[in-house]
């Protein structure tokens, strides 16, 4: 392989890259606790975009319940975002993994 073969390969990559994130960043993950009390809406990239509460959970004197579903929700959330990253990275890389703990595009 030549270098302006490698330099097409690396050009048709970012390519795929860019287009990749901007799939992650329309994509909506939604997780959630307290069995769909508290759900919470992310895009692939990480980024919280909606919250909704069920009205019951809005008792003042269980508030720290209410904390602890919507840290619960979004750390779902965040977590299903990081395996779709994970899934569509190793798509564009063509099934190349990456080692534990490196993480791309961002």
């Amino acid at each position: 392989m030549n270098i302006g073969q490698m330099m097409k390969q690396v050009q048709d990559m970012q390519s795929k890259m860019a287009d990749l994130q901007t799939r992650l960043g329309e994509a909506d993950v939604v997780g959630q606790s307290g069995g769909g009390m508290v759900v919470a809406n992310m895009n692939g990239k990480g980024e919280l975009k909606k919250i909704k509460i069920d009205p019951k959970l809005a008792d003042p004197s269980e508030i720290e319940m209410l904390e602890d579903l919507i840290v619960a929700a979004c750390n779902d959330a965040k977590a299903k975002a990081e395996q779709q990253v994970a899934t569509e990275t190793e798509k564009v890389m063509g099934g190349l993994k990456l080692p534990p703990g490196v993480k791309l595009p961002f």
